[in-house]
């Protein structure tokens, strides 16, 4: 690898870990502080942070890829994930930002619930945790997976050197600086990713020798067409992705985080406005990829590195290694919140509940640092299985999350009358259906329903009809429950 590449991800790691060490010094002090950064973000940090753990290596890797082999079809995605950001700003980010400072200062999710619905028995808090604790593993687990490969295919190092690598250095600006310095990375990352994906397809599309309508039609007559070979029920699935933005704890967490409601507005500019123009770059590098790999008659054996290959080919190494970068930033940007919200659950939800309710401040920290490695020591185990079918159910997490948390989320923070049994009800029915849609040995014309309709779809429906009925079925919630509610609209 050239000298100049090395160099730039040399800086980039040091960067890293001196954010780690600032944050460290400025904001360890408490629980809330080291999972929550004392709810003091400015929007701007917030919104790139969401956007940045939210994204992972799929902006720069999995949504080009797609791209490069289907064309303008795959971009129903991006739309239906800008979409369902941009109604998570709306809808949720100011209503959680003030129930959970009203509710006994919720500082994760599983708390807010138990806090919200007076779950006394603790069975929210339990099954909550336990969905983000296995889910986050395993999420995690895929991003340290990601990171192995990028090692080993651009450096020539070991498959196992990659792992240790990259979950070192997240482990050790996490553990040492918490919420704050996940933060600021995640704010760091986000800037470079947003450079990356404006410059990558710029350059290449400054190459091309034909028009790109042109040269793709020449490839396949579909991949300029926003239908391709699907149906309108393939572009339902792919635009669906957007419903499981409102149930994604890692994301909606920095809702919790940003210093005032009033902030809410700016964040919403700032995150929407850095997704909109990364997507639109993540478009634009898979198509023009494809564009210049067939003038050029360049080889591509793997779709989802058009982008590395792409930053390794037009670029003097320095830059590239920039590029690189943006690359290692999207998967530890958001291997660093799986990792805090994990520990965080570990923590409040298990450790303070369950095992030292008197626990001291000083020693939730140092339990969440502690929690913080033994995810990071189970996920590197995971991960040294490459072909292991832990990634398969990785791949349905998103849709798991959204269907059990979303509606969950929503209705809980939009309509006073929902209780503790429908909130039960909705996060059990949506998981379960979610699984069952997965796996269910049932097929339609020789196709699995997976692989007809996103599982996203009847999940989130079938715990919304859950959490609607039950609710109304059971005695509404106490007065003091209600109250609050208001209290919490009145503070909008």
């Amino acid at each position: 690898m050239e000298t100049g590449t090395l160099i730039s991800l040399a800086l980039y790691f040091i960067a890293m870990l001196a954010i780690g060490l600032y944050a460290y010094q400025k904001s360890t002090g408490d629980a809330s502080g080291y999972m929550l950064g004392g709810r003091s973000l400015p929007p701007s940090v917030a919104a790139l942070s969401a956007g940045a753990s939210d994204m992972s290596g799929w902006i720069l890797m999995g949504l080009p890829g797609a791209m490069f082999v289907t064309g303008l079809s795959s971009s129903w995605i991006a739309i239906g994930l800008i979409i369902g950001a941009w109604c998570n700003y709306l809808l949720v980010a100011p209503r959680l930002r003030v129930y959970t400072e009203y509710a006994n200062d919720s500082i994760t999710i599983p708390d807010y619930f138990a806090n919200r619905f007076e779950d006394r028995g603790h069975a929210l808090r339990i099954v909550s945790a336990l969905v983000i604790i296995i889910f986050f593993t395993l999420y995690t687990s895929s991003g340290v997976v990601a990171g192995g490969k990028l090692f080993e295919s651009s450096f020539g190092m070991s498959y196992e050197s990659g792992l240790y690598i990259t979950t070192g250095v997240v482990v050790l600006y996490t553990l040492f600086g918490g919420f704050l310095a996940v933060s600021l990375t995640d704010f760091v990352q986000g800037c470079i990713m947003f450079i990356a994906l404006i410059l990558v397809p710029t350059v290449t599309f400054s190459l091309l020798d034909n028009p790109i309508a042109e040269t793709l039609n020449a490839i396949n007559p579909q991949m300029f067409s926003w239908i391709g070979a699907g149906s309108l029920i393939g572009i339902v699935s792919a635009a669906s992705w957007g419903l499981g933005y409102f149930g994604q704890p890692h994301i909606i967490v920095r809702f919790m985080s940003v210093r005032s409601v009033k902030d809410m507005p700016t964040m919403r500019r700032i995150g929407m406005s850095w997704m909109i123009v990364s997507a639109v770059g993540a478009v634009a590098t898979g198509l023009f990829g494809a564009a210049y790999a067939a003038e050029k008659g360049l080889v591509v054996k793997d779709p989802e590195t058009i982008f590395l290959i792409l930053s390794q080919l037009l670029f003097h190494p320095l830059i590239a290694g920039f590029l690189l970068a943006a690359i290692l930033a999207a998967i530890m940007s958001t291997i660093s919140s799986q990792l805090l919200v994990s520990s965080s659950s570990l923590t409040e939800d298990f450790y303070k509940i369950f095992i030292r309710p008197t626990a001291s401040d000083k020693e939730l920290v140092l339990v969440g640092r502690i929690s913080v490695a033994v995810v990071a020591v189970l996920a590197i185990y995971l991960a040294y299985d490459r072909e292991s079918t832990i990634l398969d159910l990785v791949s349905n997490a998103w849709a798991g999350f959204g269907a059990a948390f979303g509606p969950l989320v929503l209705i809980s923070l939009m309509w006073s009358r929902m209780n503790f049994f429908g909130a039960l009800a909705g996060m059990v029915a949506g998981a379960v259906t979610v699984l069952a849609w997965i796996y269910t040995p049932v097929t339609i014309n020789g196709q699995s329903l997976s692989s007809l309709l996103y599982e996203i779809v009847p999940g989130f429906i079938v715990a919304t009809v859950a959490i609607v009925v039950v609710s109304l079925l059971t005695p509404p919630p106490r007065k003091e429950v209600t109250d609050l509610f208001d209290k919490v609209q009145q503070a909008l």
